[in-house]
């Protein structure tokens, strides 16, 4: 049973004051209920960053202060931690992180050095653009979604709304006003659908290297790798077709039916797990491959 949220007594003749749980409290936010799962953490970020490379000037707004192929694993925790103060921090660190990005994107500009699929060599972004802004936000809100519905349980209809809803919150939190983004959860679904079928996307030679490497090959010490190829399978398996084909990733019927089974037996066994293992944020899974990644730089230098 979720905890009813009562007032906290405050100073002497001061009204009672409620816990500061952030934009989005437990009990009441469907946004804070998914990514608390941890297999949400573990998983989500990973699709979405395959998905969002798939535009090219999106990718190219995301990666423009990155050098080398080691620096997006600690950009990709560093990302992590930021979205889990967000969802799960008081208001004032949840301002605080999306203060310090809000000033990163404004300074992010540039052009295309070269030409990449429908669009032309010197087509421009920012990365505060409103479209770039709405095109991050729901590959995070459609991973999320993805990740839970297949291995916790669909979301009811009001769930859906009110989920979208809260991303709606994490959008005008990084500049993102509402009345550039889908209103309601079916417009979001059907700006998804518009955004896989457009032939504004396409992936890059360097999105194909970085975002393959990123997304499937974690940074994990020797004991952690095991799980590796567990978690780059249900990764890959989420992934809409449409993103699997410009990425050249084969997905089988067979694949389909392993996805399956594996989604059933972790669903089944929810409810032998201890809360304690399921839920809670994923910083120090991201912490691990951040540690990974130096030890890996100090190795080689």
């Amino acid at each position: 049973m979720l905890a009813v949220l009562r007032p906290r007594a405050g100073p002497a003749g001061s009204l009672p004051t409620m816990p500061d749980e952030g934009y989005f409290p437990r009990g009441r936010s469907v946004l804070r209920r998914v990514h608390r799962e941890r297999v949400v953490g573990y998983l989500y970020g990973q699709r979405a960053l395959l998905m969002q490379a798939t535009h090219p000037v999106a990718f190219a707004g995301l990666t423009a202060n990155t050098s080398g192929l080691d620096a997006p694993f600690q950009r990709l925790a560093h990302t992590a931690k930021t979205m889990e103060a967000v969802f799960f921090g008081t208001r004032a660190e949840a301002d605080r992180e999306t203060a310090r990005v809000r000033a990163l994107h404004a300074r992010v500009r540039g052009a295309l050095q070269e030409p990449a699929g429908p669009h032309p060599e010197g087509s421009s972004y920012r990365a505060d653009d409103p479209a770039f802004l709405l095109w991050i936000l729901a590959c995070l809100a459609d991973s999320a979604q993805a990740v839970y519905e297949r291995f916790v349980r669909p979301l009811a209809a009001a769930e859906r709304e009110a989920f979208w809803d809260d991303y709606l919150t994490v959008g005008e939190l990084f500049a993102l006003p509402r009345a550039q983004a889908p209103g309601d959860y079916a417009a979001y679904r059907d700006y998804i659908e518009e955004r896989l079928a457009s032939a504004d996307l396409h992936v890059t030679p360097h999105a194909r290297e970085l975002g393959r490497r990123v997304a499937f090959d974690l940074p994990l010490p020797a004991r952690r790798r095991p799980a590796l190829a567990v978690i780059n399978f249900m990764v890959l398996g989420l992934l809409p077709p449409r993103v699997r084909d410009l990425y050249g990733l084969r997905w089988s019927p067979v694949h389909e039916a392993t996805l399956t089974g594996l989604a059933g037996s972790l669903r089944a066994a929810r409810p032998l797990t201890p809360a304690r293992i399921r839920r809670g944020r994923s910083a120090g899974q991201y912490d691990l491959v951040a540690r990974t990644v130096a030890e890996r730089l100090r190795h080689a230098a």
